[in-house]
């Protein structure tokens, strides 16, 4: 891996895989739904969407052109702590991929009828997520977890902050957001890194120097929310304050939700699915942030099971704290390590690990340094860990449960 960090601030970061045809590039920006305003709920995601409307002088139709004429694919992705723009090309279409790119963030178009008309289209894809009770209990449930709080709201918004938000308020996002100190142009593949600087240096130096002031601090609140909604089954999950990624304590709550949760040999997945049948879908997972983290669990189960299914869920986390064994643990750490190096043979997953890396340590990682850090954790540290998350405030979200004990 190498990184050059160019007189604005941009950090420029590629990752060679010799034998490869084909890279990946992407702008990793710290411009997520944590950031916005809570008038402009949703603006990111806006954001995301109204650069392909047009930029750079190309339509929209330009864009998807350009990029499809030469067998590439170029997307976005908006989370609550971040906003990403990635070509994938062959090798020799590198520069047209950071060109896009360049030209998406820094010379939208952002027409008033293209704004009109894309409002219309994410307020569609909201109402597709909320028919989809496997997907709107997660805005549920980081609502009950971080009540009132950035980290607590959809990345899509809601009806009222997506009508707010005008041709004004997605340039002074980009101005005030798209600080070259707060972003990473990063690529891997076949890519030379003093081409990627050159190309950087050619297509961001306009961007203004300085980086971006870090969102409010995140607390874990605790709560619970209950929807009526019709579905078929009943959607449960459950939560628990998790470290940040930062945290030293990361790894051994990691691995603990793992052993929990994490695959079909877990716990949950062999005593709530095969043993019981209360559930045909279950799982646990750890989702960590830079300065918190959330430790949840989810079912989707008959209404008849749904009671049981519960009980049984909190019992196989609270014993798990107690007993978790080393043969589980050894387990999970092979399998984490198994997915952090299947992830990385391809151009996009080395990208992403590279971006994510920079993001959090602001410098980086080689894949070594992680593997240390799991193969260093021991049994003690993991029910330490899971004793510890349990210990928290709880967060509670139901769909179609018929019966909910505050949390």
């Amino acid at each position: 891996m190498q990184l050059t960090i160019l007189p604005n601030g941009l950090r420029v970061a590629s990752r060679q895989m010799p034998g490869l045809e084909t890279a990946a590039v992407g702008l990793y920006a710290d411009a997520g739904a944590r950031h916005e305003p809570a008038r402009l709920n949703g603006i990111a995601h806006l954001f995301e969407h109204m650069v392909f409307k047009g930029a750079g002088g190309r339509s929209a139709r330009e864009i998807s052109e350009t990029i499809e004429d030469v067998g590439g694919e170029l997307n976005a992705a908006t989370d609550r702590d971040g906003t990403s723009f990635s070509a994938s090309v062959m090798a020799e279409h590198v520069p047209l991929g950071v060109e896009m790119i360049a030209d998406l963030v820094q010379r939208p178009l952002f027409a008033a009828a293209d704004l009109e008309r894309e409002k219309e289209v994410v307020l569609q894809e909201l109402g597709e997520a909320r028919d989809t009770p496997s997907d709107i209990i997660f805005d549920d449930l980081w609502s009950a977890a971080f009540d009132d709080q950035p980290l607590g709201r959809s990345v899509l918004g809601d009806e009222d902050s997506i009508e707010a938000i005008g041709l004004d308020d997605l340039h002074e996002w980009r101005r005030a957001r798209y600080r070259a100190g707060s972003l990473a142009l990063v690529a891997a593949g076949r890519v030379e890194h003093e081409a990627l600087v050159a190309l950087a240096r050619a297509h961001f130096a306009e961007l203004p120097a300085g980086t971006i002031d870090d969102p409010a601090p995140a607390r874990f609140t605790g709560g619970t929310r209950v929807s009526r909604m019709s579905s078929e089954q009943a959607h449960l999950t459950l939560a628990f304050p998790a470290p940040s990624q930062r945290d030293p304590g990361y790894f051994a709550a990691r691995l603990f939700a793992d052993a929990v949760g994490g695959g079909m040999s877990s716990r949950l997945f062999q005593q709530v699915r095969e043993d019981r049948g209360l559930a045909y879908s279950v799982y646990a997972s750890l989702q960590p942030y830079s300065d918190t983290g959330i430790f949840y669990a989810y079912a989707a189960t008959a209404r008849r099971e749904s009671a049981s299914a519960a009980q049984l869920i909190e019992d196989v986390i609270a014993k798990a704290a107690e007993d978790v064994t080393q043969r589980e643990l050894d387990r999970v750490r092979t399998q984490s390590r198994a997915a952090l190096l299947m992830s990385m043979e391809s151009p996009w997953g080395q990208a992403h690990y590279v971006a994510r890396q920079l993001s959090v340590w602001s410098r980086l990682v080689e894949p070594s340094e992680v593997v240390a850090a799991l193969d260093a954790v021991t049994l003690d540290a993991v029910r330490a860990a899971g004793a510890a998350m349990l210990a928290g405030p709880r967060a509670r979200a139901t769909i179609g449960f018929p019966a909910v004990r505050a949390a």
